[in-house]
């Protein structure tokens, strides 16, 4: 449960010039076609990691392909192996119409810990574009394929990658009646899954702070439902403060020192902002309505939520400042659970129209809006910390419409590349931490 463990990561970069143009992929496009990349096995410096070196070999590879961005040349069609050092007979590669021809190399550094040196060539220019070398703990090895991918990600498209993350979300079980919701955390990838919370507290709507040093959530400590914080480093819990009425919907703000949540007054709900320091409370919203789901914009001097105060549930824009709303959304359907971009160019949102549910992006002016996925439920966007991907709630009845299976999916902003995280049982309300530190 510790970040703390990946403070056993240190880095050395080296970065090498060369020919960024010829390699960078056209990441806006909806039917952009993905880059052919070609991936060398790597190399296993020590016998005793010959597993080790395959294992982060498939996983930088599972890191791409993800994307849809990248094209894998199938290893079987590869002209030569390439021992790492060793400059590449480029124009056999081009011969396979690669752009980018990747090496890695493991290899141990005193008992405990693990090199990875990778370079990345330009197929086209015969330039390497790319070195680096890494060092973890044995314990941490695979986060090292994961910032490569991020690396290689970085430059080949130019902008950061989103591999080296983290998702917290809530994994359910039991029956419909009887359900069980626990906090839970997973790698980007789904790997090392793990419980936060154990099955006697019910948990919902986690949301991490930008220091990844805590998570928010709503918890259920009998018949009191209240917001809630986990310490990620030393694991203790703690209620947010000591409010009469229910409380919900926490998101931390961008400089981690307030965080904003819904409460229950006579009947109405509003939003509020709690100063983590001074302990102040501020009320945002007023009036009988319901107004719930804040969402900081990425500079903190906003924040979009959903009301039903004009008499259905839309989304609606605050100055932080003034307090001045308007409303964002006037399509046909509902509006709820609204996410900024870490970027600031989208707001991601749910939409109810038709008794279909739907996930879709739009801009902060409530222009262009794109639904980027349709089923029979869904809730929750979460943004990548690149903004370029969306991990959201969707759920299906089950065989005997009696159940129902919940599950996280992720999709590309242009609604391309939708691929489902496996997480054991059900799972809900993901959200995506930043980048680790």
């Amino acid at each position: 449960m510790m970040i703390k463990r990946y403070l056993f990561i240190f880095l050395s970069l080296v970065f090498v010039a060369g020919a960024r143009a010829e390699l960078n992929v056209d990441i806006v496009a909806g039917n952009a076609k993905p880059l052919p990349i070609a991936i060398l096995p790597f190399e296993a410096k020590d016998s005793s990691l010959k597993k080790t070196a395959a294992e982060l070999t498939s996983v930088i590879e599972n890191d791409l392909k993800s994307t849809g961005l990248f094209h894998l040349i199938d290893k079987e069609a590869f002209p030569e192996k390439v021992p790492f050092g060793t400059m590449p007979t480029f124009v056999d590669w081009r011969a396979l119409n690669a752009n980018a021809l990747i090496q890695g190399q493991v290899s141990a550094v005193g008992k405990d810990k693990v090199r990875l040196q990778f370079y990345v060539w330009d197929v086209t220019s015969g330039e390497q574009i790319e070195a680096q070398s890494l060092v973890a703990s044995k314990k941490t090895v695979r986060r090292l394929a994961h910032i490569m991918a991020d690396a290689v990600y970085e430059r080949l498209t130019g902008e950061a990658g989103y591999f080296d993350t983290q998702i917290v979300f809530i994994s359910e079980s039991g029956p419909m009646d009887k359900r069980i919701k626990r906090l839970a955390i997973m790698d980007s990838d789904g790997y090392g899954f793990r419980y936060m919370s154990g099955p006697e507290v019910f948990v919902m709507s986690p949301h991490w702070s930008p220091s990844m040093h805590a998570i928010t959530f709503l918890s259920f400590r009998g018949d009191d439902p209240h917001v809630w914080t986990l310490d990620m480093v030393n694991g203790a819990q703690s209620r947010l403060g000591k409010f009469a009425e229910m409380t919900f919907s926490p998101r931390f703000s961008p400089d981690g020192k307030k965080v904003a949540f819904s409460m229950v007054d006579n009947g109405a709900t509003n939003l509020y902002e709690l100063d983590l320091s001074s302990r102040a409370l501020r009320q945002l919203t007023f009036g009988d309505g319901i107004n719930t789901s804040p969402a900081y914009s990425p500079d903190g001097k906003q924040m979009a939520f959903n009301s039903n105060r004009s008499g259905s549930q839309q989304l609606h824009i605050m100055d932080l400042d003034t307090l001045k709303e308007h409303r964002l959304t006037f399509g046909n359907g509902r509006y709820a659970t609204p996410a900024w971009s870490p970027r600031g160019d989208f707001i991601a949102f749910t939409k109810i129209a038709n008794d279909t549910f739907s996930i879709g992006i739009m801009t902060p002016e409530g222009k262009g809006e794109r639904i980027l996925s349709t089923g029979w439920f869904m809730e929750s966007p979460s943004w990548a910390p690149n903004g370029r991907r969306v991990i959201y709630t969707e759920t299906e009845k089950g065989v005997d419409d009696k159940e129902r299976i919940s599950k996280l999916m992720s999709v590309d902003i242009t609604g391309q590349n939708s691929y489902e995280l496996k997480t054991p049982g059900y799972a809900t309300d993901p959200a995506w931490s930043p980048r680790l530190p």
